[in-house]
């Protein structure tokens, strides 16, 4: 086992790690810009070391930095967390070529995924199902246009080197291609450092489901079930839970086997998820996998009743998942909303400063996840999510309800935050009965919050 990890991230991840890491007996080394020195993974982790000022490129994103922290503190491991470097191959290599342990797949697998023509090409190999869609990147409009007739439209243009709804347009008739395909490349070499794109069908009502992987780099890849994702805003998620109201034991079964044999065929090692499109005729088609933990990973820790983070770190220290088949069995249902500092009555505008008041819910089946408290200032440099809500209960019914409950107890004052939005979603008739797709939120009307 390792001896001392450092946490090449911030915010509510890297205290996420830091807890896992005390409960397994390792050190940790919290590494934070000017902006976090007040933030809780500072405070919690054994050590703390600055890296720079609040720019992320300054400092989360600053390669030599990072590495030279966990030299000058001995730390023997680095968990990347999500977002910032934990998709970054060169950043994983560079960690296993200056003895440090990558908490997460080698450098070559994280650019084979990363690369999502690649990831396209070694599913199909692997008999995964995949959208329709170009065999690899599109060179040029002449050549896109030839693919929009052959695929026909919608089509979605995508960066091949990252996601998030960076480099990614709709183009629903051939009009609008031109102008499509500039836009995403530009943006996509801005986001990514690389302009190359490619082609799918577009689904004009799909879900989002993805299925939690772990394994071992040994032969062994188990799944935890999957998480439904389709309440989103501009492709970032807002709510998750696992199981998916839209899937049936035996589509459970064929995903789970496809996205199996996707991660064996790679010898995958750690944390990762394969995420999957399912039309409204029950097919599911292969999006991406992503090589790190997920945001949304608590719920399916709640359903499992298994640490993801602990069973990350031990398989990178080279364990074995062979202890924790006899936890595999699912129970109950988990919601998850992810309470952000943005104004749901002003477009989510994000609203930083300073929380003058923060009280968080309890009760059973509720956990919340945050690094936030009462005088936290938020630093108005990073990603606005401030604190992860999950209800666990016996079924959807009872973890919505406990979900309500709870949002209605956390009591946070001085910012805006999208609490009043959650609120509303859980008391939509569609979305209590299951009915919504990744398109729910465009025709969702937010009412004026009544004081």
């Amino acid at each position: 086992m390792l001896q001392k990890i450092l946490i090449a991230n911030r915010g509510e991840i890297a205290l996420r790690v830091i807890r896992a890491c005390r409960e397994l007996g390792i050190a940790t080394v919290a590494v934070y810009s000017e902006a976090d020195r007040e933030s809780l993974h500072v405070r919690f982790a054994d050590e703390a070391v600055c890296i720079g000022p609040p720019p992320p490129a300054q400092s989360y994103l600053n390669i030599p930095r990072i590495i030279s922290a966990a030299e000058i503190t001995d730390s023997d491991g680095v968990h990347p967390g999500y977002g910032f470097l934990a998709e970054n191959a060169e950043f994983a290599d560079i960690c296993e070529t200056s003895g440090l342990t990558f908490i997460g797949p080698n450098a070559e697998m994280i650019s084979r995924m990363g690369d999502k023509i690649d990831a396209k090409r070694t599913m199909k190999k692997a008999d995964v199902p995949v959208i329709p869609g170009s065999e690899g990147g599109v060179k040029n409009e002449k050549e896109a246009y030839k693919l929009a007739q052959k695929i026909g439209f919608p089509v979605m243009l995508k960066a091949a080197a990252g996601g998030g709804g960076k480099g990614m347009r709709i183009v629903r008739e051939e009009k609008g291609l031109s102008m499509a395909f500039s836009t995403a490349q530009t943006e996509a070499q801005a986001a990514f450092g690389n302009a190359s794109l490619y082609m799918e069908r577009y689904f004009e009502k799909p879900r989002h489901i993805e299925i939690q992987l772990l394994g071992d780099g040994k032969g062994q890849v188990i799944a935890l079930g999957e998480r439904e994702c389709s309440i989103q805003r501009k492709h970032q998620k807002l709510i998750e839970e696992s199981p998916s109201p839209a899937v049936s034991s035996d589509l459970r079964k064929e995903m789970v086997d496809a996205a199996l044999r996707g991660a064996k065929s790679v010898g995958y090692r750690s944390a990762g998820t394969v995420e999957f499109l399912l039309d409204e005729d029950g097919k599911f088609y292969f999006m991406e996998m992503n090589t790190r933990i997920q945001v949304e990973h608590p719920v399916t820790e709640m359903v499992y009743g298994i640490d993801l983070l602990k069973e990350q770190i031990r398989v990178s220290a080279g364990g074995t998942l062979k202890e924790i088949h006899a936890a595999m069995e699912p129970k109950g249902h988990a919601i998850e909303c992810r309470i952000n500092v943005e104004d749901p009555f002003n477009q989510f505008r994000p609203t930083p400063g300073i929380i003058t008041s923060f009280h968080v819910p309890g009760g059973f089946g509720i956990r919340v996840d945050t690094h936030a408290y009462a005088l936290y200032k938020i630093p108005s440099n990073y990603d606005s999510l401030l604190a992860k809500i999950i209800s666990h209960g016996y079924d959807r019914s009872e973890a919505l309800n406990q979900m309500s409950r709870a949002l209605e107890e956390f009591i946070i004052e001085g910012v805006p935050t999208t609490i009043p939005f959650h609120q509303q979603v859980l008391n939509d008739k569609k979305f209590i009965a299951g009915d919504f797709n990744t398109r729910f939120l465009e025709s969702f009307e937010l009412k004026k919050e009544i004081v």
